[in-house]
């Protein structure tokens, strides 16, 4: 084990406890010491994800089938961008009520263009630029008018419901013909394709923690022990593994057709997941994101343009909205004006279970990415078990109140409870 006061590594005091000191012993502790400030990270998604996973395998034999497993994947992918979505918002302790009913209208849109002949790539286009400016107009009302982000985007939810009827009228559900559009969740890679996924996966996540030993290495600071990042590269590439291997059997109940292989939509959210990390950890912007979650003051008094990393935040998560407004409609295969009421507030749902936090400041993409899937899995388990909608929403409210809980609880301990 490294002492910390051993001449050339030039410990700064707040890495002293860690885990960058030492060995994996190190980090274990540093891990549990994290803990037991309050840190929580992902940890309760974590053994929520494990625990209902376990139950409902047992409760329902329909569970862990091959078709259920790839059902599970295609259903959460919507709710996991918009979970990601909404984490930029969270992350400056603001929140968006209107990211959903924003992708029905700009999914509305996209429909109208492609229906008077505009080709599909500049309807997707409008329907993201669509996105762009609602982010635009709600970040300057919270950023540089100052009204609250709940009243602002509680007003948006509501205009732009009636801007939906505007568009498409009154009722009735309006079919996207659209090959491009609808292939994205109902369609598969090939077979080789879903092993391609996985390699590139496992290459960028070498690659980056590779490099990132490089830099630490070159600017004089001490590294954390190779063991962990080979222990990473291993689990990706294992489970990885695994699931690539479950997609890539055939799924289908029918002797004649057969359905294999990884849906299109998988990497299309990794994507999202990776560049959307890459921008919070590796870029001036996400430090300043967190900066100004963390303490909006201090960020400004540093030199850090708040106005503008507010107005940015929301940006990103109206055009991310939209992206998950596309999945919906590649999914059901149409656009109705009654549209994304209620998505959103599983999106909060999912992210906060996720461990990121309501205050502000904490919390990363893939954390995230792991509360959609336990309200997926709730939600999954519970329609296989012949339970009712409503018993659905009962359960994940009580999940979000536990979540909350403990964000609170666990940011009280820490000592770092912002007043909002």
């Amino acid at each position: 084990m490294s002492n910390p006061n051993q001449p050339g590594l030039n410990l700064a005091p707040q890495e002293i406890s860690s885990g960058h000191e030492g060995g994996l012993v190190d980090q274990v502790k540093a891990y549990f010491s994290r803990i037991k400030n309050g840190d929580m990270g992902a940890l309760p998604a974590t053994g929520a994800l494990l625990v209902l996973t376990a139950l409902f395998a047992y409760l329902s034999p329909y569970f862990l089938t091959k078709l259920n497993f790839a059902n599970l994947f295609v259903q959460a992918a919507q709710l996991t961008t918009l979970a990601i979505a909404l984490v930029f918002v969270l992350l400056i302790a603001e929140i968006d009520l209107s990211a959903g009913v924003a992708a029905a209208v700009a999914m509305d849109v996209f429909y109208l263009t492609t229906t008077f002949g505009v080709p599909w790539p500049i309807g997707l286009v409008s329907a993201l630029m669509v996105g762009v400016i609602l982010g635009l107009i709600l970040g300057f009302f919270v950023a540089k008018v100052g009204v609250p982000s709940f009243v602002i985007s509680l007003a948006f939810f509501l205009g732009l419901q009636g801007v939906a009827l505007i568009l498409l009228g009154d009722g009735g559900l309006f079919r996207v013909e659209v090959p491009e559009v609808r292939a994205i969740m109902n369609d598969t890679l090939p077979l080789w394709g879903g092993w391609l996924l996985l390699f590139v996966v496992v290459a960028i996540s070498a690659g980056l923690g590779f490099y990132d030993r490089y830099r630490r290495s070159a600017s004089g600071l001490v590294n954390r022990p190779v063991s962990l990042l080979l222990i990473k590269l291993a689990f990706i590439t294992v489970v990885g593994g695994v699931v690539i291997y479950v997609l890539n059997l055939n799924r289908s109940a029918s002797d004649v057709i057969q359905i294999s292989g990884v849906p299109i939509v998988i990497p299309i959210v990794l994507f999202i997941i990776f560049a959307g990390t890459f921008l919070l950890d590796r870029t001036k912007f996400g430090r300043h994101l967190y900066a100004v979650g963390g303490n909006p003051e201090a960020a400004r008094r540093a030199g850090i343009k708040v106005v503008r990393i507010r107005i940015t935040a929301f940006v990103i998560t109206s055009s991310l909205a939209v992206v998950a407004g596309l999945f919906h409609v590649s999914r059901i295969g149409v656009v109705e004006a009654a549209s994304g009421r209620t998505i959103v507030l599983s999106g909060v749902a999912a992210a906060v279970v996720g461990g990121v936090s309501l205050f502000g400041g904490r919390g990363r993409l893939v954390h995230a990415a792991l509360g959609a899937l336990v309200i997926s899995i709730i939600d999954n388990g519970l329609g296989l078990l012949g339970f009712s909608a409503g018993i659905s929403f009962v359960v994940t409210g009580t999940v979000l109140a536990l979540a909350a809980t403990v964000d609170a609880v666990s940011r009280r301990r820490g000592g770092s409870v912002r007043r909002i």
